[in-house]
């Protein structure tokens, strides 16, 4: 392990709340390691429009993420992107993780913000067209869907915000939900409803897809009836939620029963200099400004530490 190998701070993530403390951390002069498998930016540059970021009325979500690699760079946070860790030593005053290539970063303090991916549906034939028919993404496959008619799977405000946006490409898109009312705030309910391209099949869930060489139909279940019937459909966007990625955190930090790492109020997991941030950590509420606020108070927390280390 070469001297340029260690930092005072490793951030495992580069979503908002992994950036975000990347700011603050490199901010106060403390060298920073940016460790993330994806794009910088995470999940949020998957959307295709964020409108309740404060102080921004309306941004492309791959451009925030962008801007906040930016001004994580310019205070001098070193950002590595598309990196895959092979292991982690959290335990002791020296953390660490190998990636997969071989190099090994070392720190004094770490920040755990892997983020989450999209919830699969879990049904027949799921994995079979996904990528051809399938997508959990609207801002990367939308535009593949012009002029088609489509399927939303989900009641909540990302499946009812990226309905709309998917409007802009398809000629029809039909929601689908298991309740016989959305869990999205009323203002997004409203826009969805009041769109002319959008329809609702309620208390029903998606029993199967089927298809050739791409996505054909799906068979539609009535929760209530229990009657089956076809639809025929060009693609299916399914937002249900989000998995926290934290498997090969298991055994090394405290997780609840789905898989969240479990944190105290100033971020800290159960291991002395580990943080968590972010859409893997236990919450009720995942949005972009939650994982901002939490990076901000791990990367306070992790200041604090180091500094208390150093008056040791």
């Amino acid at each position: 392990m070469t001297e340029n190998s260690h930092f005072d701070v490793i951030v495992l993530g580069g979503g908002p709340a992994g950036l975000t403390a990347a700011i603050y951390l490199s901010r106060a002069r403390l060298r920073t390691l940016v460790l993330t498998e994806g794009t910088p930016g995470g999940q949020m540059t998957l959307t295709h429009e964020i409108a309740n970021y404060p102080g921004i009325e309306k941004i492309n979500g791959y451009m925030l993420g962008a801007v906040m690699k930016k001004q994580a760079a310019s205070f001098g946070a070193v950002v590595k992107g598309n990196v895959e860790i092979s292991s982690f030593d959290l335990e002791g005053a020296t953390k660490s993780v190998t990636t997969a290539d071989g190099q090994t970063y070392s720190s004094d303090a770490m920040i755990l913000a892997p983020g989450g991916r999209s919830r699969a549906l879990g049904v027949s034939d799921e994995d079979t067209f996904r990528g051809r028919g399938i997508s959990y993404c609207a801002t990367c496959d939308g535009d593949f869907f012009t002029g088609k008619e489509i399927v939303v799977v989900g009641g909540g405000n990302s499946a009812l915000g990226e309905a709309v946006s998917l409007t802009n490409y398809a000629t029809r898109v039909t929601v689908v939900h298991q309740f016989d009312h959305f869990q999205a705030f009323e203002y997004a309910v409203e826009e969805a409803k009041a769109n002319s391209k959008i329809s609702f099949i309620m208390s029903s869930t998606i029993d199967s897809f089927y298809g050739n060489e791409k996505l054909e139909g799906v068979k539609i279940r009535n929760l209530l009836t229990g009657d089956v019937s076809d639809f025929t459909t060009d693609g299916v966007f399914i937002f249900i939620g989000y998995v926290p990625n934290t498997e090969s955190l298991e055994g090394l930090v405290s997780l609840n029963e789905r898989g969240e790492i479990i944190t105290g109020p100033d971020m800290s997991t159960n291991i002395e200099g580990v943080y968590a941030a972010g859409d893997a950590a236990v919450k009720r509420y995942r949005q972009v400004t939650t994982a901002v606020a939490d990076g901000t108070v791990a990367a306070l927390a992790a200041a604090d530490y180091l500094h208390s280390l150093k008056r040791k």
